[in-house]
């Protein structure tokens, strides 16, 4: 898919793939087409070119058919401050033309259950934490059966507590089957939930896969703290290690497809002491800035 506005291309060429069942990371920096993307994948916004399908179902012809089965928080919960929680659900249920009345009131008590939220059902939304807020917009999401859910920075503005909270819902909602689209700065999130990503740059989709498979392309390295190196360098490099490098006492090494047990049983054949021996695989931080160029916000 393509977005241009005026003229700018905020969406250039994208062709993602969410797996069934996955929670898909989908990150970017500031104004990299992440929001623009969700959009489009809603009919919320028409692609300047190119097409796509949500759920099986060809977009825009399927739009009604496939949008049933989704649910959404996209920029942040509005409801009607002086309501309650429970009073705002009942609002939405009745302007959903599909929503069965008679049923109306068990499907509300489940979704405010299923976020938490019945104890405070009654409580008007202005008196809400941003926790709950949040957590009350997937209710409104979980309104009616869903196999999918997008959710456009569900922890943004939110304390540690609300986040975890959060996090902690997107998870259970994962481990029943539902697809889960979850765009996220914060890297703790992806990390803990995400078992997915993909990962936009200036409008383009720069690399997308499961996190451990895109992990896998980056270079692991190997570092030894010795007060042998020179002993040590010889070892790894007749072991066939590459880019050994001698730093004082610290010896780096590209491990490659060499196990961990047999360099460190090598090493100890030699008489290599040994204070310190690692082989540190690159985070999801070091993949994003390599993607990206930018840092990573990192929060607890």
């Amino acid at each position: 898919m393509t977005k241009v506005f005026g003229s700018q291309s905020a969406v250039d060429g994208l062709d993602m793939r969410v797996p069934t069942g996955s929670v898909y990371g989908f990150l970017g920096p500031n104004g990299s087409g992440k929001t623009t993307t969700i959009r489009m994948l809603l009919g919320l916004v028409t692609p300047t070119a190119g097409d796509h399908d949500v759920l099986g179902h060809h977009m825009p012809d399927g739009l009604t058919t496939a949008l049933h089965r989704v649910g959404s928080l996209i920029e942040g919960p509005a409801f009607h401050a002086h309501l309650s929680g429970l009073a705002n659900l009942r609002r939405l249920d009745a302007a959903d033309a599909r929503s069965d009345a008679a049923t109306s009131e068990q499907r509300i008590d489940s979704a405010l259950d299923r976020v938490g939220l019945k104890p405070a059902a009654n409580k008007r939304f202005r008196a809400y934490s941003l926790g709950m807020k949040q957590r009350l917009a997937i209710a409104a999401a979980l309104l009616a059966p869903r196999d999918l859910l997008v959710l456009d920075e569900p922890t943004n503005g939110l304390d540690p507590q609300g986040t975890r909270e959060v996090r902690h819902l997107v998870g259970s909602l994962a481990a029943d089957g539902i697809t889960v689209l979850i765009s996220s700065h914060l890297l703790a999130e992806i990390q803990q939930i995400c078992s997915h990503i993909g990962v936009m740059r200036a409008g383009r989709l720069v690399a997308q896969g499961s996190i451990e498979e895109l992990r896998s392309t980056q270079t692991a390295q190997l570092t030894v703290h010795t007060p042998d190196p020179g002993p040590a360098a010889d070892v790894l490099t007749r072991h066939g290690l590459d880019q050994v490098r001698v730093d004082g006492e610290i010896v780096t090494a590209a491990p490659g497809d060499v196990l961990p047990e047999d360099i460190s049983a090598a090493l100890a054949r030699a008489g290599v002491r040994l204070r310190r021996f690692a082989i540190d695989r690159p985070s999801l931080e070091d993949l994003y800035v390599s993607l990206t160029g930018e840092g990573f916000e990192v929060r607890g």
